[in-house]
């Protein structure tokens, strides 16, 4: 286990109580186990990128046309995580400086449709993303949204009502990926729905970038028009996000990033990117990938012989999303618990969830930070013991507490990895 004092020496000198704040979220890191599917743990070498001299250098513009002088190393940082983002994933033209995957995706509203004109995505309860056209974000306030379910029955993606949908709509953009949907998607299916309506796909991969960087997961390469993605999640890199596209949007993908939606790129983040990227195309990443989804179907399998209710009956992907219901109470009540006994994950709706957003009656949880933890298939069965054990004590503090103590030496055992990879 890693020090309260550890890297923290120029902050403990010059701030004390945001190097207390930060030892804490150090410790809590170390010494729980983390389920929340959005998360995970990067390099030192992508952490070291993000904490270099880069974060003072300005660079509006892009490689070669910048605005400012002095981005010679800038202008190769940039090139290279371009390059090494195309090879991973076969784009035709990549943008890495959208700041997040929100702003990502608005950037794409902005290239490819006007305000007003009619979009397409999944439903938020039903596992797609804020920014898909769900009510309270700015995509259905300035775009005529309309949203997609999943099948009742099955909770999987209903392809029948989706084509049923584009067809009545005409939507001009169509999107595909989610939050919180643990089945492979088929892209291919999207892409005949968009092609027959003469709508533009959308693909965002925020949540499964890693998979489908190592192949365990389809890729919506070249089917897809336009494809949004974070940068850390099962990608395992920093906090950033980026846009590949078709080369006939190039331009307007470009322009809608810089300077219609953003200034200048944050570089220590791009360099982080780059670091991740090359780490992304070695052996042992592809090996990580099939871990995260080999770890997943286990846990989940686990789960199902255990009494759970899963949304699907299972995964596909790093993520499994459980309808408490099934245990007689709700997702915000088992987070707590789960909390409490080392375990962290997050509520969330479940398809057709009679509980409210603020107190869901789903949990969702993901094996990407796990798995780099270097957790297995043998930690997933026993996690599967605890999450089953917490359901059933969920007012017992001691049971808890003794759970507890048992993550904390399965962390002491399975310390996150510094992950110097051998990128030679």
């Amino acid at each position: 286990m890693t020090t309260k004092t550890d890297n923290l020496k120029f902050i403990n000198q010059q701030d004390a109580e945001i190097a207390e704040l930060i030892s804490d979220e150090q410790k809590r890191q170390d010494e729980s186990i983390r389920l929340i599917a959005s998360e995970n743990y990067v390099s030192k070498a992508v952490m070291e990128a993000t904490g270099s001299v880069l974060t003072n250098k300005y660079s509006e513009g892009y490689a070669g046309k910048r605005y400012y002088l002095g981005q010679k190393n800038v202008d190769a940082i940039e090139t290279i995580a371009i390059e090494r983002a195309k090879q991973l994933f076969g784009a035709e033209h990549v943008n890495v400086q959208p700041y997040s995957g929100s702003p990502a995706n608005l950037e794409v509203y902005y290239a490819l449709a006007n305000p007003g004109d009619t979009i397409l995505g999944m439903s938020l309860p039903h596992g797609g993303h804020l920014t898909h056209g769900w009510k309270v974000s700015f995509s259905a306030n300035y775009y005529n949204a309309v949203q997609y379910p999943v099948c009742e029955k099955t909770h999987l993606i209903d392809f029948d009502k989706v084509a049923e949908l584009a067809r009545e709509h005409k939507p001009k953009l169509i999107w595909c990926g989610a939050s919180a949907y643990p089945r492979e998607i088929d892209f291919d299916r999207f892409a005949e729905i968009a092609k027959e309506i003469d709508a533009k796909l959308v693909a965002d991969i925020a949540h499964i970038a890693g998979l489908v960087a190592t192949g365990v997961h389809k890729s919506p390469f070249p089917v897809a028009d336009a494809v949004t993605t974070t940068t850390h999640k099962s990608l395992r890199g920093p906090r950033g996000a980026m846009i590949m596209c078709k080369a006939d949007i190039a331009k307007k993908i470009d322009k809608a990033v810089f300077p219609a939606l953003q200034g200048g790129p944050h570089n220590h983040t791009t360099a982080a990117m780059a670091v991740a990227f090359k780490e992304a195309l070695t052996p042992d990443f592809k090996e990580y990938g099939k871990k995260v989804v080999e770890n997943a179907k286990t846990l989940a399998e686990e789960l199902l012989n255990k009494g759970f209710g899963l949304v699907t009956g299972g995964t596909d992907n790093h993520l499994i999303l459980i309808d408490m219901t099934s245990k007689n109470t709700s997702g915000k009540i088992m987070a707590t618990a789960m909390e409490t006994a080392g375990i962290v994950c997050n509520a969330n709706s479940v398809p057709f969830d009679k509980r409210g957003p603020f107190d869901p009656s789903g949990i969702r949880i993901g094996t990407c930070a796990a798995t780099t933890r270097g957790l297995g298939v043998d930690e997933m069965k026993k996690l599967a013991g605890w999450i089953e054990k917490v359901s059933e004590n969920i007012d017992n503090g001691d049971v808890l507490n003794s759970i507890r103590k048992e993550v904390l030496e399965m962390c002491a055992a399975n310390p996150i990895p510094d992950l110097f990879v051998n990128c030679e």
